[in-house]
């Protein structure tokens, strides 16, 4: 059984003294103050035990319904019921906030892409460009626009096309928008084309080696009513060519939606103008049980809230469990789009985990400063902040870490599309170790960070216990010290357009 001693619960009850600034080193370089001791004992108090209890048992809902825990399925539903009883046992009023996804989608007929004029040629359907799925039917004939796009590209994945609203500027409402791939989330490109008033939308791959070819993607964009395309780069640079090209557009499709639930605690105390966010998704691929891919994120908040609760707060403190995160990130774009603009700007940060015991894993921190100078850029203000924060317990530790981009891939994306500062763990996915991160971290070089990312062996034999010791201690200990201390993250004055990802 987990205890507080007698000591520490009395401490604690003790009126707080004023707080100690920002924190901008080590932890163990900082003048001790209340976060410092509140953001120790904490940490002291998250086991890294508990949190491979909570993994064992979502591996036994996973193998009890069906081998896994999927949107849309009984097996996310008894997750989210795990979780619902542990919030509810440890004090936390407990909500939750719908989420539709696309139960099922089926292509009736082939897709249809035909230039009309200028001259006429016929694109071959699932080889130079595939419908989005879940497209909405659609048959549209209409003149083809180029939006903000980057030609020739750009070395690296750039393009920012239709990703801000502005880039809508001038778009003749009924057109077809020809849209470049880039760094936000396909959803944003979709809904920023759906408010200028495309008819139809063709996005197609940046043009990087890579990133020439289309595929079949799950976007888990329907919303916007209208039907939607992905084409090869070769198409789209065709298209933007072409004086005054006009297309047909034909998508011929049903689509059946379901709903399922993102589970939302916060504590009781705090102050309510000022919340401090922290989330990951708690449903997997239909592939397997999700375990790493993220019933590692999963537990380790579950823990850190069970033992937070137990503690008092200046801020706010909520603690979201996303649905429908494998299927576009759907939990969480819905539940930030339905925050009217009052609502989102008390929320003053957000922290993402999402894969934190990766078997072959490196410490990997968002990088909000975009000091890697790679992919992305920088997050909202206020998420260099929270890196710096990250970057402190680590280095308190003698511990390494490397920046990861916020290349659109979690549950970050639609907060910091909104201007919401964001930051958090990741320690890798199917991307590929390379030999410097091997020297920093141990593991293999050349193999992926998890080769059963997506598959049916990301089972509780997936992870490694160490990366989720040391994880589940950092995630305490920065929302322990944002709990008590939001100095260093500056004050929102606008909502931002721009958003980061894909």
């Amino acid at each position: 059984m987990r205890r507080i001693v007698t000591a520490l619960i009395a401490a604690l009850a003790l009126p707080l003294p004023l707080l100690s600034g920002p924190v901008t080193g080590p932890a163990s370089a900082q003048a001790a103050g209340p976060a410092d001791t509140y953001a120790d004992r904490l940490v002291r108090q998250v086991r890294g035990a508990n949190v491979e209890e909570h993994l064992r048992a979502l591996q036994a809902i996973a193998t009890a319904h069906g081998g896994n825990r999927a949107a849309g399925t009984t097996g996310y539903d008894a997750s989210r019921d795990y979780v619902v009883g542990k919030l509810r046992a440890a004090g936390y009023k407990v909500t939750f906030s719908p989420v539709e996804f696309v139960e099922s989608w089926t292509e009736n007929s082939p897709p249809v892409l035909t230039e009309t004029a200028p001259g006429r040629r016929e694109y071959v359907p699932k080889q130079d460009f595939f419908a989005f799925e879940p497209s909405p039917a659609g048959d549209v004939t209409a003149q083809v626009q180029a939006v903000d796009l980057t030609l020739p590209p750009a070395a690296t994945p750039s393009s920012t096309s239709g990703c801000e609203a502005s880039d809508f500027d001038g778009f003749v409402a009924g057109r077809i928008a020809l849209i470049q791939r880039g760094t936000c989330a396909f959803s944003q490109k979709v809904r920023n084309a759906k408010a200028a008033g495309a008819a139809a939308i063709i996005v197609f791959n940046e043009g990087q080696e890579g990133r020439t070819e289309a595929e079949q993607l799950d976007i888990g964009e329907w919303r916007a009513g209208i039907p939607m395309v992905y084409a090869d780069f070769a198409v789209g640079e065709r298209l933007a060519a072409a004086r005054d090209a006009t297309v047909r557009l034909t998508v011929d499709s049903t689509v059946a939606i379901g709903t399922d639930h993102n589970v939302i605690a916060e504590t009781r105390a705090g102050d309510p103008d000022n919340v401090v966010m922290l989330g990951a998704h708690l449903d997997s691929v239909p592939a397997g049980p999700g375990i790493n891919d993220n019933g590692s994120g999963t537990a380790a908040i579950l823990e850190v809230a069970e033992e937070m609760a137990r503690f008092p707060v200046r801020n706010r403190v909520r603690f979201t469990f996303w649905a429908a995160e494998e299927l576009g990130l759907l939990g969480s774009d819905q539940y930030v789009s339905s925050l009217p603009q009052s609502e989102r700007d008390r929320i003053r940060l957000y922290l993402n985990f999402d894969m934190v015991a990766s078997p072959n894993f490196a410490y990997k921190l968002y990088d909000g400063d975009d000091s890697d100078d790679t992919g992305a850029a920088a997050g909202p203000p206020g998420s260099a902040q929270i890196e710096r924060q990250f970057q402190a317990f680590y280095r308190s530790r003698d511990l390494p870490t490397v920046g990861t981009d916020f290349d659109g891939r979690s549950d970050y994306g639609p907060f910091i599309a909104v201007g919401i500062p964001a930051g958090g763990i990741f320690t890798g996915a199917e991307g590929v170790k390379t030999a410097a991160e091997a020297r920093l971290f141990g593991g293999t070089a050349g193999t992926a960070y998890d080769s059963c990312y997506h598959q049916a062996c990301d089972t509780i034999g997936n992870i490694d216990t160490t990366a989720l010791d040391v994880n589940a201690d950092a995630i305490a200990d920065s929302a322990a010290r944002f709990a008590f201390d939001l100095r260093s993250i500056p004050r929102r004055t606008a909502p931002a357009t721009r958003g980061e990802g894909s």
